[in-house]
């Protein structure tokens, strides 16, 4: 890592967005490789994140976003780039993760009543970020301009002003209504929240730039505030969403070989683990909710899930279970991973009352007794002799991380029905060997998964982003990006 090329606090650059889904995530992660490409030293940041997609670092948990924008950014994921993270459970209730570490005291307090609680954590961390650091890139959340929520804010404009940040405001333009979203946004911020806001970009375009015209150039009239960027929509730039199903369209490159169906339950985890599936030629990735979904799927796969004996029950609510196991007696594949693992085993047991109690769907002979203390870590194993659908994965390594409540066991009735294929039990595999779970997220991650598994690569992260590097800087006015940090 580059030493800190000035003395004084990182510039802060932040990536605000009219709505949710504005795209900031991956404007964020393409703004920390731009500038990290030009030798300065480079942190991300978002105070606060709502996401049950997390990344094991040292020290505990952040969100997914931050964790890919600190790989952008050349630098070693850290707990300070995303010290709050909120990992919702129900519609009602989320568990809460203070730098790190799950917080039960910040988990019952009503939501609106931990802002003051958590600011000098938050602060403190993006404070000992700009120390480091010659740039910090900063991720909003939603929009900066909820006025209900202006008065506990601690991940926009609350943070913008700490920083002094020099703010980009993004929208979808592909939602319509982008210049709309824009103006209104701007217009319900204070004025010295306005003053902060150096661009608005216009992302997702289709079309013709110049039928934008006399639009952008109105509206800086109005507001003071250039168009800085028209970013056309770029389904394939290899970055997962940071929240829901990253892309609900099914398709593949080339022709069909495989259709992976991934069942889209209510509290899914993990899911950007499976976005080097999209980029391997000849696999159909599709997001399964009805046993329709899955009809003709080569494998069934369970992700990982917040809320296991929640999402279990919403299995069987729509009939899937019933589809799993229908597949699964045709000598189908199906892959379980982490709470898809406890799912497929015969009972959920919760004595502290974690996550609920409940039967499995039976197709593994295993017991998990979910514990207060939560696994969260890096690992890497092996693969024993696997049988059946899941053979090529014989002897196979493979690193990826943990991240569960959740302790499980062979049930001591059915040692003939099943048995471990990975050290410490973090792997196992029925006796007709076509279902296998495991433990270790971020399987289709590992080069030499994809390689057994589909004889094939997907694109690096380092390609995924230096790609995003190169599309903004190709799309921003010339030295607008550069301008930023002046």
């Amino acid at each position: 890592m580059s030493s800190k090329a000035n003395s004084g606090p990182a510039c802060c650059v932040m990536v605000l967005g009219t709505t949710s889904g504005a795209g900031k995530s991956w404007l964020a992660t393409a703004l920390c490789r731009w500038y990290a490409r030009r030798g300065l030293k480079v942190a991300p940041f978002k105070a606060q994140n709502m996401s049950n997609n997390a990344r094991v670092v040292d020290g505990g948990e952040i969100g997914s976003a931050q964790y890919f924008q600190a790989l952008a950014a050349n630098a070693l994921p850290d707990v300070r780039m995303n010290p709050l993270l909120l990992k919702p459970e129900r519609d009602t209730h989320s568990q809460v993760v203070l730098m790190g570490q799950v917080s039960e005291a910040l988990s019952a307090l009503p939501w609106r009543g931990r802002s003051e609680r958590v600011w000098p954590e938050i602060s403190g961390a993006l404070d000992e970020l700009r120390a480091e650091n010659d740039v910090v890139v900063i991720e909003g959340a939603g929009s900066p301009a909820e006025i209900n929520l202006m008065a506990s804010d601690i991940v926009n404009m609350r943070i913008a002003r700490h920083a002094q940040a020099r703010c980009l405001l993004a929208t979808d333009i592909d939602r319509g209504g982008a210049f709309a979203h824009l103006y209104g946004t701007w217009a319900l911020l204070p004025e010295a929240d306005r003053a902060l806001l150096r661009g608005f970009v216009l992302n997702k375009f289709r079309g013709d730039a110049s039928l934008l015209a006399p639009a952008p150039q109105q509206l800086q009239e109005l507001t003071g505030v250039p168009t800085v960027a028209t970013l056309p929509m770029w389904w394939q730039h290899g970055l997962p969403e940071e929240d829901g199903v990253f892309d609900d369209r099914s398709r593949a490159s080339g022709a069909v070989t495989r259709t992976v169906a991934v069942v889209a339950y209510p509290r899914i985890s993990n899911l950007d683990e499976f976005q080097a599936l999209k980029n391997v030629l000849g696999v159909r990735l599709v997001w399964a909710r009805t046993p329709a979904d899955v009809a003709g799927a080569d494998w069934i796969v369970l992700p990982g899930s917040k809320h296991t004996s929640g999402d279990l029950a919403w299995l069987r609510a729509q009939g899937l279970d019933q589809a799993v196991a229908a597949h699964a007696g045709r000598g189908g594949a199906v892959l379980g991973i982490c709470g898809g693992l406890q799912i497929l085993g015969e009972a959920l047991v919760d004595p502290h009352g974690i996550d609920g109690n409940a039967p499995g769907l039976g197709l593994l002979p295993l017991v998990t007794v979910f514990e207060r203390e939560k696994t969260v870590r890096h690992r890497a194993a092996r693969f024993g002799d696997l049988t059946g659908a899941w053979a090529a994965l014989s002897g196979v390594p493979v690193a990826g991380y943990e991240i569960h409540h959740g302790q499980t066991a062979a049930h001591p009735q059915m040692a003939q029905a099943g048995r471990p294929v990975m050290p410490d039990g973090l792997a196992w595999q029925n006796a007709q060997g076509n279902v296998l779970g495991i433990y270790l997220h971020g399987l289709f991650e590992d080069p030499g998964t994809l390689h057994a598994l589909f004889g094939a690569s997907a694109p690096t992260l380092e390609a995924t982003f230096d790609g995003l590097a190169d599309f903004i800087d190709s799309h921003f006015d010339a030295g607008v990006l550069a301008g930023l940090i002046a």
